[in-house]
């Protein structure tokens, strides 16, 4: 059975290392150990998360598979990306992290995970949601294609030493 609830700060303690772990079952490969470790401690932490929580504009949906943590989003409502060429939405969607667990992969957790982002980006009277996708996970750009999202830039990602080229999608609202 999947389940959806908001994040409350509390939450950190469980997000942070999911966070982690997902991030790292995707892209731990491409990156030096220690770059990976520091970008974890930076951006991955409890303490991260916390502040995250605790920031009204940042929202957080957790999904849950027979009370287990399977997938989460998070968006943060007013940021964009100065990458952006112009023109800049108004009041754009930061459509920040979106993870799930390699073994929940096919349960439709992420499209509805999408759905709760671009509920929260009209609820929110936004005008466009964006979001940064690595230029080699193909399988995540045609799901983002798939919600009508579009290439806008190209833009760069650091983890440690190592800057990936991403691509900056953006779906107008």
């Amino acid at each position: 059975m999947i389940t959806l609830r908001p994040a409350t700060p509390d939450d950190a303690t469980l997000l942070a290392p999911f966070a982690r772990d997902a991030f790292e079952a995707a892209f731990a490969h491409l990156y030096k150990p220690e770059d990976l470790a520091a970008f974890n401690a930076a951006e991955r932490s409890e303490e991260k998360y916390a502040h995250a929580l605790a920031d009204p504009a940042t929202r957080v949906q957790l999904a849950f598979v027979d009370g287990e943590l399977a997938a989460y989003c998070l968006v943060i409502v007013g940021k964009g990306f100065a990458e952006r060429p112009e023109p800049q939405p108004g009041k754009p969607l930061y459509f920040s992290q979106l993870y799930c667990a390699g073994d929940k992969v096919g349960l439709g957790l992420g499209a509805t995970l999408m759905d709760w982002a671009l509920g929260v980006a009209r609820t929110e009277g936004c005008d466009a949601v964006q979001l940064s996708v690595w230029s080699e996970n193909f399988g995540a750009q045609r799901f983002y294609q798939r919600h009508g999202f579009a290439k806008v830039a190209d833009i760069e990602f650091w983890v440690g030493d190592q800057c990936d080229a991403e691509f900056l999608y953006e779906l107008p609202l």
